[in-house]
Formats: structure tokens, sequence, C-alpha cells
């Protein structure tokens, strides 16, 4: 996400050959949904083999159901899902309390119960399915079995959005970004790299941009999107939220993971970065990672950010301005820890990874928006976790 400073920033040209430009302001994860009450029960119907309830937010972006108890009987399943059955979430049972072969993630809120991973779009249909039909239903009912919905996560509008998050001028002229897609045949080593950035919905309510980084289960994103173990604990990580064809408005449902642990944070004040693993690893191993480029960055250097500004589906920074005029480039080398360009971003970029275009590795990590943009040098960060990566591409992979 973009991290965005409190007022309107002005445009300020880079010093020549890395000298400080304007003071970086404060970063914040834009608020991209909001929590809304619910009391809403699936019980056992004596003789039906399922029980169906609909949770639905005309307009909204994304639905994400959170249960306060799931109590089923062996065999049963609870599911999630969007209207078209496109995306389907499958719990068997409270997965906070043990975890069920199968069972799809989810994310824990600080309070009792659960969330299902978010269904895209404004429709989430949860429904009890039963092995067998249940003659003793109320019996069931009785003694605690079925599911209670005590809240649920609703994802604002465009208008909404915009409303919720007054931001800086971090769009530096025209917008140069364009979906992912429309590089696949011009630019294939910058779409392919792009693959590796997932976009990280926080707590249910916020959004950031994260990515993986080495051979093994581990990610990067701000710290600001993750302050926590339990901020950890409440995202949920989707790859390949990209559009299917350039400009086609047709993004793919892609794979969500949730977090599993917390590694490392270096706070805001200093390198603002969050080193994390997820569940279901082997389920985005598919779509690759990104190595970090370990030395400094050098001036006009050409760069490229592959990310999730406006919650939006992946979208590729690669020209400054328009469309096939000047390619993105490093303007400040250096200002305290941050290194500075006019490479297009927004709310929901913060974590971004920022790519040298000379070994399409990463060269910083973008968190503040302002024109210039900046992001954490990447040499900082992998002192400090270069014991914790394996940043050394197998042979044949540069």
């Amino acid at each position: 996400m973009l991290i965005l400073p409190t007022a309107m920033a002005r445009t300020v040209p880079p010093g020549p050959g890395g000298t400080a430009a304007a003071a970086p302001a404060q970063p914040k994860v834009d608020t991209v949904g909001e929590r809304k009450a619910k009391d809403a029960a699936l019980r056992y119907a004596p003789g039906a083999r399922s029980t169906r309830l609909t949770v639905r937010e005309p307009g909204s972006s994304y639905v994400k159901v959170h249960f306060a108890s799931v109590k089923l009987a062996p065999g049963d399943r609870i599911t999630v899902a969007d209207p078209s059955g496109r995306e389907v979430y499958t719990y068997h049972g409270d997965p906070t309390a043990a975890r069920n072969r199968g069972d799809s993630p989810h994310t824990v809120h600080g309070r009792t119960g659960f969330a299902a991973m978010s269904v895209d779009g404004d429709t989430a249909v949860v429904t009890l399915h039963a092995a067998k039909a249940h003659h003793d239903a109320a019996d069931l009912t009785r003694r605690g079995f079925g599911a209670r919905v005590d809240s649920y996560f609703r994802g604002f509008t465009e208008a909404e959005a915009a409303a919720a998050n007054p931001r800086p001028f971090s769009v530096c002229g025209a917008d140069g970004r364009r979906d992912v897609a429309c590089y696949q045949q011009s630019h294939p080593t910058e779409y392919a790299r792009s693959n590796a950035v997932a976009r990280q919905l926080v707590k249910g309510l916020g959004s950031c941009t994260a990515w993986r980084v080495g051979n093994t289960n581990r990610m990067l994103t701000n710290q600001h999107c993750m302050e926590s173990a339990a901020d950890l604990k409440a995202s949920e990580f989707q790859f390949d939220y990209q559009c299917a064809t350039c400009g086609g408005n047709n993004p793919r449902t892609g794979t969500k993971v949730s977090g599993l642990e917390l590694i490392k944070l270096s706070p805001l004040s200093a390198l603002d970065y969050a080193l994390f693993s997820v569940n279901d690893f082997a389920s985005i191993q598919q779509y690759g990672t990104l190595y970090l480029d370990v030395r400094e960055p050098t001036a006009a250097e050409r760069i490229y950010i592959p990310g999730h500004g406006d919650v939006k589906p992946k979208r590729l920074s690669l020209y400054e301005d328009r469309d096939g005029g000047t390619y993105c480039k490093i303007g400040t080398v250096a200002s305290g820890v941050n290194t500075g360009y006019l490479c297009d971003s927004s709310g929901g970029n913060s974590g971004s990874p920022v790519l040298a275009a000379s070994s399409h590795k990463v060269i910083a990590l973008h968190h503040l928006g302002g024109c210039p943009n900046w992001g954490t040098r990447i040499s900082l960060v992998h002192k400090e976790i270069s014991g914790m990566i394996d940043n050394n591409p197998p042979a044949g992979v540069k």
C-alpha cells in the first residue's frame, strides 16, 4: 500500500547525484473496507443435506465472513463461496482449535472464532454441508452443533475508498501504470518477475503489497503494513490477482494464503520492513520468487515496480509518465535510508518491490509516496535479514 503523507505533497525535483530531496512524510495503510456486525446461525435441518446463508453488500469489492463458532458432526463441512463457485473455501470445524486436513486457510482477529478467506465481489454464500441427512437435527442444535456468524468485512466501492483515503500526489504526472498483462510480450522478464507479488488484505480492512523473497518460505512487506504477529495472523495474501488481458478488467481469482510466522520486523522509524512466512506455501511456489540486489542504487538507473495500488489488480509501473515515454529511474540515490524516484504509485503500493532493470532483482522496498516516491534501500534490509533468507538463485537463473 502506498504510504501516504498526512498532507498533499509538492513535487520536488530530486537532488543531483543523490542529494536529499523532499523529506518523507509518515506512511499509513489505506482503509479499504469496514467490519459490520451480524448475528446469524446455520443449523442442521431435519432430513436436509445442506442449509445456506447469504451475506451480500451491493457494490462491495469483497466479503469476508467471520465465524464466532463452528461445531460440526464428523464428515460435515462449511463452505464460503462466491455465487458462481469460482472461489470456494472449506472448513470441517473451527481451525483455531485443530487444523483439519484439507481445510482452506483462515485468519484470526483478536476474538473467539476465525474468518474465512475473503471472496471477491459483493456476495458470500455460506453453506453447511452434511455428509448424510441428520434426522436428529433438533438434538444436534441443542448440543451446540452448527455455525454462528457474528460479523463480516466488506470492501469499499471505489468512491468509498477514495473518500476514506485523502492521498498525496504520488502519481507523478500522467499515470504510467498498466495491467501487468500489457507487458507480457513487450517486456517478458518484467512481466514474469511480477508474478511473485501478492495483494495483502490487512486485518480485513486495509491494503498493501507483499512478495516472495528467495528460495524458501519467506515474504516481505512494510512494517507499517504488519506491526505485530497478530496483524500477520489477521492478514491474507492473494497471488495472481491480475487481469488476464491488457485493460480487460477481468482479474483472475488467483491463490489466497494466510500468514504463518513473523520472523523479523524493522520499525517505521528505521527500515520499515516485515519478514514473514505463510501457510500453504506449496500453493504459491508456482508464482516464482524475487531475489535482492544488495548493492547501492545508482543515479538514473532504470527501475520498475509491480504492485496493487488502489486495491486494484496488479499493475506495472514501468514508465514515469505515459506508457512508452521515459522509463522509471532512480532520481535520488540516497536520502537517509531511502532512495527516490518518480515511478507512479498510490495507496496499496506500500510494500511493493522496486526492481533494478539491469538485474531484475529488488533494489528497494517501496514505502512512501509524495513525488518523489520512496523506497528503503534493500542493501540495508539485506544486512539485517541475510541469515534468514536464501538469496542465491539456482544455477541457470539470473
